[in-house]
């Protein structure tokens, strides 16, 4: 299957390109648009295969969105994202043909759980889930299940989190301050020695079973690679 495409359609740029970004960490293809005019432009020449769409927007709102985009025979599924949380809103969007709807402030977890399942949902059952591999280790994001091989291994939150961002990133190898950020954000202010507390965990548990996957590279950092033959 070629790369889920994703047109995110709001007027607050900040909030538009942060879910693009998370898209995009999802390895999806994401593109932004900031009014109701210019997301119609892009859905017709991005073709994207599911659309974030706020509701408020400076011209054509997400209702003449969705209008057009049915309008012109696109039948791509449509999330709503917006801050209108009333229940004639709600009905609205999903009886004029949106697929989802999720009111601000959002988890973005949330969010791409929710898109997941409608592409799922369009799709069919060939829609792929979105699994991790590297050698015989499989990470399942829907399910958040980890295997090595045929052993289901039970990681903590923060575990699953780290080990996810390194396989989301193999074979690039990455510093201790891109594991911090990435995985908790600012809330332990640059001390690196949690990450390898972390780190030194998820090996205990990842080579129990097989060979070693997570390798480090010294002055650097770490980076998750199938073992050598």
């Amino acid at each position: 299957m070629d790369r889920v495409r994703v047109l995110v359609v709001d007027d607050d740029p900040p909030i538009a390109d942060l879910v693009a970004t998370v898209a995009r960490y999802e390895g999806w293809e994401a593109v932004t648009a900031h009014s109701g005019e210019e997301a119609l432009r892009r859905a017709a020449a991005f073709r994207p295969d599911i659309v974030v769409l706020d509701l408020m927007l400076p011209d054509v709102d997400g209702f003449g969105v969705l209008d057009g985009l049915r309008s012109s025979g696109r039948m791509v599924p449509v999330v709503f994202l917006t801050a209108r949380d009333g229940v004639a809103d709600r009905v609205a969007g999903l009886t004029r043909g949106g697929d989802d709807y999720l009111v601000k402030p959002f988890a973005v977890e949330e969010l791409m759980a929710r898109l997941r399942t409608v592409l799922r949902r369009s799709a069919g059952p060939d829609f792929r889930r979105s699994v991790l591999r590297v050698g015989d280790l499989s990470l399942d994001e829907d399910t958040r299940e980890v295997r090595r091989g045929e052993h289901l291994l039970a990681l903590t939150p923060t575990e699953y989190e780290v080990l996810r961002y390194l396989m989301r990133r193999s074979p690039t190898v990455l510093t201790k301050a891109q594991i911090l950020d990435h995985v908790w954000e600012y809330g332990f202010g640059g001390r690196a020695n949690v990450v390898e507390l972390v780190v030194s965990r998820l090996r205990r548990k990842l080579d129990a079973t097989g060979a070693p996957l997570i390798r480090t590279v010294r002055g650097f950092g770490y980076v998750i690679r199938q073992a050598a033959e």
